[in-house]
């Protein structure tokens, strides 16, 4: 259908629609309105499964063709085109503009792209939609909808157009069957019997004679990776050393059923001793666990998002390893899913975590997660730590031991959940919990503090050996700090406010940030004052403290 049989079609309906807009416009139209009603009807159209939608100008409300003259200067709709795309996010712009005669008048039919699945459309920073012939901001029930879209589109699951079973690496396909007879020991007699396509069929990476876009990632040739184009299936390690700068790194691409442990070998893996508490012997153990590792970046395989066309990162540092993935993370929360014994109701790439599973790379889906947190309580270490954003989600596994004591006796006295211990951990490394979840917890005895400042309370302090810590968090008696002041100015006559803060900063407890510690020895001073134990005798600028001339001190 040429433009004029459309623009007749569209006439014909009688009306402006969610999806066609009329303007009559006869010699100009304000650009950023246009823009709006892009943003507008590329919405709508992806909402009603439709590939484009229309803005029209030259035509009236009622469907009247009046004609224009907008856009009739050499280049003025090519530079349109280009000017409106750089404030589109995504960046799009208008498939076509069409220009033509209708009953002797010219009439121009801006065909606008649909939103692309799952990513609502923006004009400078803000979503618009349509409520009949109306615009306004894209509701959220609307912008959820196309949001949701991107979830329930198994990139993993579609066909990879032009790949045969040649595209596949041999290795990779033998290493595939013995971890799947692994998986299905039951199998193995008959497992014997199949020829590749009929293993790959029973894995679930050969549909319809098609091999899947997750059979390439996982079992294809290095050079197969291009068949996935424009997404990237790439692991990238990188070294930073001390000063956060990169000394080493190494890309990894398919199949990544090999290559993902190759990934693996890349990170060093030290081993060091620790003395369990009370025993006589030291204990040697690794500086990161291989199934922790491997089950967070077998994760992040699984739940890449791939159309954001991102790598997956695998970056070492000289106290922790961080693992991140593109993409949003489905569950509502890592609390959730340790809570939570079932799988999750859908994911990104149901195909692919299927397939993973069959063939031994990850644990039953939605157990991998909580067994991570398992591993490192029982090993001593920190529990690992997840940095969840709206495209990427990373998750820190630390490299050293927490204090034994806390961690051994809390779990063995308390028996607390596993919930419960993933929050006191955060508690010891300074990370803010729920203010819901501290009260519990302080109700509990566990933590002590104002929110959001909590620390470990004296109790646990008294069952973990770490007194001394808790003294430290809580701080000194403020009598404490008064009489170290006057120790100061009775050895040298005075105390500056830098001679007060060298003096103090060191005995102020570690809970505080250092804008906090400097207002405390403000405080401290300040109400020295005002008992008439010191005076200034400097200026408000440059203080000086000398003690009182009526004080006993």
């Amino acid at each position: 259908m040429n433009a004029t049989d459309i623009l007749h079609s569209l006439l014909g309906a009688g009306r402006e629609t969610e999806i066609v807009e009329f303007k009559e416009a006869r010699t100009k139209y304000d650009f950023d309105k246009l823009g709006e009603y892009y943003s507008a009807l590329a919405n709508e159209a992806n909402l009603r499964g439709k590939d484009r939608a229309w803005f029209i100008i030259g035509v009236a409300d009622d469907g009247t063709v009046v004609g224009t003259e907008y856009g009739l200067a050499p280049g003025i709709l090519d530079k349109v085109k280009n000017d409106l795309s750089q404030s589109l996010s995504p960046r799009q712009a208008f498939r076509e503009i069409h220009e033509i005669q209708m009953e002797g008048k010219r009439v121009l039919l801006f065909e606008i792209t649909a939103a692309p699945r799952g990513v609502p459309l923006a004009w400078r920073g803000h979503y618009y939609g349509r409520r009949g012939s109306s615009i306004g901001a894209l509701d959220l029930e609307k912008f959820e909808a196309i949001r949701g879209q991107a979830v329930y589109a198994d990139w993993s699951q579609e066909s990879c157009e032009g790949a045969s079973l040649d595209d596949l690496d041999p290795e990779a396909l033998l290493k595939a069957r013995t971890q799947y007879e692994i998986k299905n020991p039951r199998l193995s007699e008959e497992l014997r019997t199949w020829d590749d396509a009929e293993f790959l069929r029973k894995a679930g990476l050969l549909i319809k004679e098609k091999l899947t876009r997750a059979a390439i990632v996982l079992l294809g040739r290095k050079e197969a990776e291009r068949l996935l184009s424009p997404s990237v299936a790439t692991i990238s390690w990188i070294l930073k050393g001390a000063r956060g700068t990169e000394e080493d790194y190494q890309h990894f691409g398919p199949p990544w059923i090999l290559n993902s442990e190759e990934a693996f070998w890349k990170i060093r893996n030290i081993r060091f001793r620790h003395m369990p508490d009370g025993s006589l012997f030291p204990l040697e153990i690794d500086k990161y666990d291989a199934w922790v590792v491997r089950e967070a970046l077998h994760n992040a395989i699984a739940h890449q998002d791939y159309s954001l066309c991102s790598r997956i990162a695998l970056v070492e540092f000289p106290d922790r390893i961080v693992i991140s993935n593109a993409g949003s993370f489905i569950p509502a929360s890592v609390e959730s899913v340790i809570e939570r014994d079932a799988p999750e109701s859908r994911y990104r790439n149901d195909h692919l975590c299927k397939a993973m599973v069959s063939l031994n790379m990850i644990d039953t889906i939605g157990s991998g997660i909580k067994k991570m947190f398992r591993i490192q309580r029982d090993r001593l270490f920190p529990l690992p730590d997840y940095h969840i954003g709206d495209k990427q989600v990373a998750v820190s596994i630390l490299g050293h031991i927490l204090d034994p004591h806390y961690v051994q006796q809390l779990t063995r006295i308390s028996d607390l959940p596993l919930g419960d211990v993933i929050l006191l951990d955060k508690v010891q490394k300074g990370i803010r919990i729920e203010k819901d979840d501290a009260k519990r917890l302080k109700s509990m005895g566990l933590i002590e503090g104002s929110y959001p400042r909590v620390h470990i309370s004296s109790s646990v302090a008294t069952i973990s050996n770490q007194k001394a810590r808790y003294l430290h968090n809580r701080g000194l008696d403020v009598e404490h700090y008064f009489h170290l002041v006057q120790e100061h100015i009775r050895h040298f006559g005075s105390i500056t406010r830098k001679e007060a803060d060298e003096l103090l900063l060191p005995k102020l407890p570690d809970i505080l940030d250092d804008h906090q510690k400097q207002s405390k020895i403000h405080n401290i001073l300040t109400s020295m004052v005002r008992q008439n134990l010191i005076e200034n005798r400097g200026s408000r600028r440059y203080s000086r403290y000398h003690f009182a001339q009526n004080s006993h001190s």
